[in-house]
């Protein structure tokens, strides 16, 4: 008998990473009145795993021949040098799922995280096609301070960008967490010093505990490696400085029970950074993508502090309109009743200081 190569999981089938089914009592997140009918829609049909050859050239084809409009609106002014104070965290948006986080240590100094760095032009394999982007990040990384840790969610384009590692190995060498089988990835880029976990597995680096969480995604870099690595978010919490927000990165991720068992897990995160782009053709993406109603419900199934959107406004992954997500995310938000703060979008360059 053929032992299975991965261990055996609710979400590992010995072979490869799957979603694990829904719970037959799972309901769909609550949906304003005014929500649009083709972005609620649903999908019937069961597809094949993996990105099929057709769709493939498609989107090569696709990338060579539409233009997008760029949005090149300014920068939000800020310093991503500033330290924070003891007590808080400075979240700073660099574009799409990249994030610093600047956190002060009881000890003294600065520890600055990173979050599915991307800063090439294009998330893409090749440097010549792909999706482009709508614009620059907004800050360079020769533009950021040294960085200590780089959170890695899963092995697609625009979440592990092998150029923007390479440049963060020759210029830090940073710790780096990510997903099971994905080390393999991060190593070609010249990082030496890699996690990776499971979910619900941990790692402690000085007075940070980092758990690897779960989602609802897939994986895959080419046309055959669809589900060899695991897709995930990560907790950051700070056991030896209780006063220190923690903070709930959630990947790529749709909709799911998910939410909840995080919260019960691990409980309330202080500051959330959930995704609220990238939904459209609904009947295509709600497997993998949450749409902004779906985000407000992960907010609240969570019952975070703080939510901050990200996943959106950087490339063209998607069909719907440049704005709309930041758009349906206020709309559904006071719909639900948020506080006006509690769950936003920040400009692409702002610092948010935000504390328990």
């Amino acid at each position: 008998m053929k032992q299975p190569s991965l261990p055996l999981s609710d979400h590992c089938n010995g072979e490869i990473f799957v979603n694990p089914p829904l719970p037959k009592d799972w309901r769909e997140a609550p949906r304003p009145p005014a929500w649009p009918d083709r972005l609620a829609a649903t999908q019937t049909k069961k597809k094949r795993r993996g990105v099929r050859p057709l769709v493939f050239l498609r989107w090569i084809v696709s990338s060579l021949l539409e233009k997008p409009p760029r949005d090149m609106e300014p920068d939000v002014p800020g310093n991503p040098h500033d330290v924070p104070a003891q007590g808080t965290v400075a979240v700073t948006f660099i574009g799409h799922s990249t994030f610093l986080l600047r956190v002060p240590l009881p000890e003294g100094g600065v520890l600055s995280v990173l979050t599915d760095p991307i800063f090439s032009e294009r998330c893409s394999p090749l440097p010549f096609l792909g999706p482009k982007r709508f614009r620059p990040p907004a800050y360079q990384l020769s533009d950021l301070p040294p960085i200590d840790m780089v959170l890695v969610s899963h092995c697609h384009y625009d979440h592990l960008d092998l150029p923007s590692l390479r440049a963060l190995a020759h210029r830090d060498n940073p710790v780096v967490v990510t997903t099971a089988q994905t080390g393999d990835l991060i190593r070609k880029a010249g990082l030496s010093r890699v996690s990776e976990l499971d979910w619900w597995q941990n790692v402690s680096i000085g007075g940070l505990e980092v758990v690897c969480t779960p989602a609802r995604h897939f994986t895959q870099r080419g046309l055959t490696d669809a589900g060899k690595r695991l897709w995930g978010g990560f907790f950051l919490r700070f056991p030896k400085s209780p006063e220190t927000p923690s903070v709930f990165f959630a990947g790529d991720t749709a909709h799911g029970p998910h939410w909840k068992e995080i919260r019960t897990r691990l409980g309330a995160p202080d500051i959330a950074l959930l995704p609220i782009g990238a939904y459209a053709p609904r009947p295509m993406l709600r497997k993998v993508h949450t749409d902004p109603v779906e985000a407000v419900e992960a907010f609240r199934q969570l019952q975070a502090r703080h939510g901050i959107a990200m996943h959106f406004g950087t490339f063209p992954l998607s069909q719907e309109p440049m704005g709309e997500p930041e758009r349906c995310l206020r709309e559904t938000a006071e719909w639900a009743g948020l506080a006006p703060d509690a769950f936003v979008p920040l400009g692409f360059g702002e610092t948010s200081l935000l504390s328990r």
